[in-house]
């Protein structure tokens, strides 16, 4: 199905229209914006998503011509001053509500482990992150436990029924990506990563992730397994973005990795000015301010 060609959904048709705006793909409906996004991961080329950490970044992904966006946890929690894993249900569902109202963009949000261990609490998430007007959202595998940080196969595979029956249970058909957090956390198993995402797809998932898989042998692997979209975590070391088209890969995203560049440049910068007193960061900033312009009102 060609991007841009709105058709009817399931439940009717849809009576708002897509139409293009000057950097991007613009929606107007909830429900527009949830079948937009599915259909991106079915394009000629990988749907590039970048992962905004505050509304002023969303804009500046959309001014630049992004399709879509999706939040970062990690990014999110470091404008509050924590690590990865340290904000609220409520706050995570808030912070997703400000990116979705930020642009017109289909935005995914990364729930973590939707703050729940039991598929109950999984899909309470879920159905209070349909309200706050997101296109798609994500539940993950890891525990939130170092001592047994991923969730048993068949425990996780009931999580991710639950969401997807919450996810698809409404109008409005938000995108579920279910992730196996195998590689992120000392369990670089390829062959119970594939067995997960297996299990995800048939536990009614839209799309499967699997970050921290580099190789391009791996990500083969993981592509020709599954019938469904696969998203792949752009890390150092993973193929270029024209590499993953030819194995397959249909989403390409980076997690908190544009938040660290940023802090990264406000460290430099701050120490240039703490330590030698000169300004040179100002040569940098020239970009920002040309983009800045373009972005926000």
């Amino acid at each position: 199905m060609a991007v841009g060609c709105v058709q009817p959904s399931a439940s009717g048709p849809v009576d708002d229209r897509l139409h293009i705006g000057p950097y991007g793909v613009t929606v107007t409906n909830q429900a527009v914006k949830a079948e937009q996004f599915l259909r991106l991961h079915h394009g000629e080329t990988p749907l590039l998503l970048p992962n905004p950490w505050d509304e002023g970044t969303a804009k500046l992904f959309f001014a630049l011509g992004f399709r879509a966006l999706a939040t970062t946890s990690s990014g999110h929690a470091a404008t509050l001053g924590r690590l990865d894993g340290g904000v609220t249900r409520d706050e995570a569902l808030g912070h997703a509500a400000a990116i979705v109202a930020a642009t017109d963009l289909p935005v995914s949000a990364d729930l973590e482990n939707c703050f729940a261990d039991d598929p109950a609490g999984v899909a309470d998430t879920v159905r209070l992150a349909m309200d706050t007007g997101l296109a798609g959202c994500s539940v993950e595998d890891y525990t939130g436990s170092d001592d047994h940080p991923i969730y048993e196969l068949a425990h996780a595979a009931d999580r991710v029924a639950a969401a997807a029956e919450a996810a698809h249970s409404k109008p409005v058909r938000l995108v579920l990506t279910a992730r196996s957090e195998n590689y992120l956390h000392n369990r670089p198993d390829l062959s119970d990563t594939v067995a997960r995402l297996q299990a995800f797809q048939a536990a009614g998932a839209d799309v499967l992730y699997a970050p921290g898989v580099i190789e391009a042998a791996d990500i083969r692997r993981i592509v020709e397994s599954v019938d469904l979209p696969v998203n792949v975590l752009a890390l150092p070391g993973v193929p270029s973005v024209a590499e993953l088209a030819e194995l397959g890969v249909a989403r390409v995203s980076v997690g908190g990795g544009l938040n660290l560049v940023g802090l990264g440049a406000v460290v430099k910068a701050a120490r240039e000015l703490l330590q030698a007193g000169t300004y040179s960061y100002w040569d940098q900033a020239q970009e920002g301010i040309a983009v800045r312009s373009t972005a926000f009102e």
